[in-house]
């Protein structure tokens, strides 16, 4: 088989995998990357608007953005409905996003002023891609949500499910190799490090041996909680209760009662 005999074959084989496909989805991605990059900027113009363009201009941009990515995977009235919603709920958003913003500035000595929170931190570009997420998440719009989410873990390593429900003023210090799963629930004022899991203890299989989804997996963590670097807690029914202070490496599958500090074993 020369060079010209290997393609021709190559494209047949690929073609009747491309024939099955269900829809088109190229672009999704893209336009919905920019359009979260839009509303960052609509948000925070003076640091996170290279462009230079008017908030007006971003939310346009945004808007039309998330419309076209929407309608691909849903219909047109729907994606405009839906686009409208997440639009109308920005200046709230932008309002929780600042109790952010001041966590980390309170909570990190290393933070000269919250300009460098916005520009440098990590955990700024992760929780906001959540908080955005999460709004879409919550109105029940496919796939989008996930695509905002894991665009910000690609960039940060911090990966936050759009269904986990957050408090405000959250900080994750440092970031990289932070993990919380769809169905965790976080209280207000909770500080987490790097290297630290909310995630699942097992996973439900259904009589044909198939994952059993949208039951509650994930840990809850409470108020005033502060989760040293390399903690595991897992789990669906682990609750971590107010004011508890979770060490670093420390594996955790069972609940907490409030006010606890929980170390390794030396």
């Amino acid at each position: 088989m020369n060079l010209e005999e290997a393609l021709k074959s190559a494209e047949e084989g690929l073609r009747l995998f491309a024939d099955k496909e269900e829809a088109d989805f190229n672009g999704i991605k893209d336009s919905t990357e920019a359009a979260f990059r839009n509303l960052q900027a609509a948000m925070f113009p003076s640091h996170v608007n290279p462009e230079g363009l008017s908030i007006a201009e971003n939310l346009r941009l945004a808007g039309e953005g998330l419309k076209s990515a929407i309608s691909r995977l849903s219909d047109d009235e729907k994606a405009e409905r839906f686009t409208t919603m997440l639009l109308s709920k920005l200046p709230e958003i932008r309002r929780v996003l600042w109790t952010d913003i001041v966590a980390a500035y309170q909570g990190d000595p290393a933070a000269k002023s919250p300009n460098e929170i916005i520009l440098a931190y990590p955990a700024f570009t992760a929780i906001s891609a959540y908080r955005i997420a999460h709004e879409l998440y919550v109105m029940n719009v496919p796939l989008v949500p996930r695509i905002i989410t894991e665009y910000a873990h690609r960039l940060t390593g911090i990966d936050i499910h759009p269904g986990a429900t957050i408090g405000e003023y959250f900080f994750i210090d440092h970031g990289t190799g932070v993990v919380i799963g769809e169905t965790s629930t976080i209280g207000h004022r909770v500080k987490i490090y790097q290297n630290v899991t909310i995630g699942a203890k097992s996973f439900d299989a259904a009589p044909d041996g198939s994952l059993v989804k949208g039951i509650k997996r994930h840990p809850d963590i409470g108020n005033n909680v502060v989760i040293y670097a390399g903690a595991t807690i897992l789990g669906g029914q682990t609750v971590i209760g107010d004011d508890c202070v979770i060490g670093g490496n420390v594996w955790l599958t069972h609940s907490v009662k409030s006010g606890r500090v929980v170390l390794n074993e030396r």
